[in-house]
């Protein structure tokens, strides 16, 4: 890996599978984004959830035959731990699984890297869920009349 300066931020997502049904559709889209330089891939672990509650961590191989996850054998520095996995897997329903993905944004390493140089620290990050931004474009255009402005 690179140094911690020149690196991009650092991000995870956790992936629910409704009933365990991991179709593989989007993992060829993941391993296009780390192809071309977007992301690189720190951490991939898979997890489920059981009916009782427990959590049991997954093998690629137990993910289904039909599934060709053998790109991302050795995708894992060992960042994600037993304790990581298990707060994962707390978001998730009984009887789910879940992807657990730690990436870097190599896209803006260069802006992180020179805003670091220049003493700037990042104090505040989020995610605004795309049904919420969505709801709030729509709530936008109700309150502009058809061919005006809000502007006085």
């Amino acid at each position: 890996m690179d140094s911690v300066e020149d690196m991009g931020p650092v991000d995870y997502l956790v992936i629910e599978f409704p009933g365990n049904r991991m179709t593989g559709e989007a993992f060829p889209l993941l391993v296009d984004l780390a192809e071309r330089g977007i992301v690189r891939i720190i951490d991939l672990a898979f997890v489920r959830k059981e009916t009782d509650g427990s959590v049991v961590g997954l093998e690629w191989k137990e993910l289904g035959g039909e599934i060709d996850l053998s790109v991302f054998e050795g995708a894992s520095s060992g960042v994600l731990d037993e304790t990581d996995l298990a707060e994962a897997a707390a978001a998730l329903d009984p009887g789910n699984s879940a992807a657990v993905l730690v990436y870097e944004n190599l896209w803006a390493a260069p802006l992180a890297a020179a805003l670091r140089r220049s003493g700037a620290q990042l104090v505040a990050s989020g995610r605004i869920p795309v049904q919420a931004l969505l709801a709030a474009l729509d709530a936008t255009e109700e309150t502009v009349p058809p061919g005006g402005s809000t502007a006085a």
